[in-house]
């Protein structure tokens, strides 16, 4: 969500406020869980607002507007904290109790969920954890807050809803031996997700050089690079979610396969800071709601049109009727479908063998 535009749910969150039904912190300031930029917080200042946020595009986007962004868990406690809960519940339960951890004694803990993204679930929620609640409703979304005298009401529950977020091995076939672990939240967190085993399977053995893994998640594909394609040199992983990318580091890095790895928390669809011999991607089209973006897959094949050296191949999987075709036209010499499956569709494309900077900086 970019700044200056209209955000319901962030409209919503902020309702208490603007009607006067809680006061804004005179000292202390407030911390903002799951931030994203949007004209509810550019309409006035909101005195010692700090932002967290996991996702690099929101991210990039508080910072434009010029809001502050928090410095990591500095073991500060906030007189208000405010909560934008994800749709994944065991995730959202997680940041239920790390925001009670985090509020002052006596602060006020705020949270905003659109309806159809779980509200009532949520309120129910944060009611077992902290007690009664005040809730108003607008925008199809669902704001309430609570004002716990001394932390959570049910502290046994608390501790157990902040384990949900720990790591743990993924219970898939395909990922042997609990090598690999993952979270609630993350995309396809408790499995292989079909799309990525697909791509995998038929990924050549002659992929070489420097290869970059694009929307890598915890890390299954870039794995199953480094398992299936020797003649790799170096590995990149972009990831925009942080947490993923988190995982992701931990999972390859304890894998030991021997090649340089870099980890970037980086949002793939502004571009690519440096040129790849081979790029393998399955792209995300969906952004945090339930509505398909296949502006954001399109984003990707561009980003990796401009970034491959000339000759360089992406090996690319996506759901079958997404409409890629014309962006891999755009940026392509040579476009082949090497099998459609499941509801899926894996590609390879070319860019030219002579292809000059110039050229490609035409693709971005």
């Amino acid at each position: 969500m970019s700044a200056g535009v209209a955000d319901p749910v962030l409209d919503t969150l902020l309702l208490p406020f603007a009607d006067g039904l809680l006061p804004w912190p005179r000292v202390g300031g407030a911390l903002l869980r799951g931030a994203r930029a949007g004209a509810a917080l550019q309409r006035q200042a909101w005195p010692g607002l700090v932002c967290a946020t996991d996702l690099k595009p929101d991210a990039d986007a508080l910072q434009r507007a010029g809001l502050p962004l928090a410095a990591g868990d500095d073991g500060r406690r906030h007189p208000l904290v405010l909560l934008l809960p994800p749709r994944q519940r065991e995730q959202a339960r997680a940041l239920f109790a790390r925001a009670l951890e985090e509020l002052a004694p006596g602060g006020t803990l705020v949270a905003c969920m659109p309806n159809r993204e779980g509200a009532a679930s949520g309120q129910a929620d944060l009611a077992r954890l902290a007690g009664p609640l005040q809730v108003l409703s607008k925008h199809h979304c669902r704001v309430f807050w609570t004002q716990p005298l001394a932390g959570a009401a049910d502290p046994t529950l608390a501790a157990q809803w902040r384990a949900l977020d720990a790591p743990r091995p993924i219970a898939d076939a395909r990922v042997p031996g609990g090598r690999f672990r993952s979270r609630p939240g993350v995309f396809a967190w408790d499995r292989v997700d079909p799309a990525s085993a697909l791509l995998a399977e038929h990924l050549p053995a002659d992929l070489a050089g420097h290869v970059a893994d694009l929307g890598a998640g915890w890390g299954y594909l870039a794995g199953q690079v480094l398992a299936r394609c020797p003649r790799v040199s170096a590995l990149d992983l972009y990831e925009a979610d942080a947490r993923a990318l988190s995982l992701a580091r931990d999972n390859l890095v304890a894998w030991g396969a021997g090649v340089p790895l870099a980890f970037h928390w980086h949002d793939v669809a502004a571009g690519l800071p440096r040129c790849y011999d081979a790029i393998v991607s399955n792209p995300p089209f969906h952004a945090g709601g339930r509505e398909s973006r296949p502006d954001l897959g399109r984003a990707f094949i561009a980003a990796a049109a401009a970034a491959l050296q000339p000759g360089g191949r992406l090996w690319l999987v996506a759901n079958r009727q997404l409409p890629y075709e014309a962006a891999l036209a755009a940026g392509f010499a040579e476009v082949r479908t090497v099998v459609q499956r499941d509801g899926f569709k894996v590609i390879e494309a070319r860019v030219p063998a002579g292809r000059t900077g110039d050229d490609r900086g035409r693709h971005r």
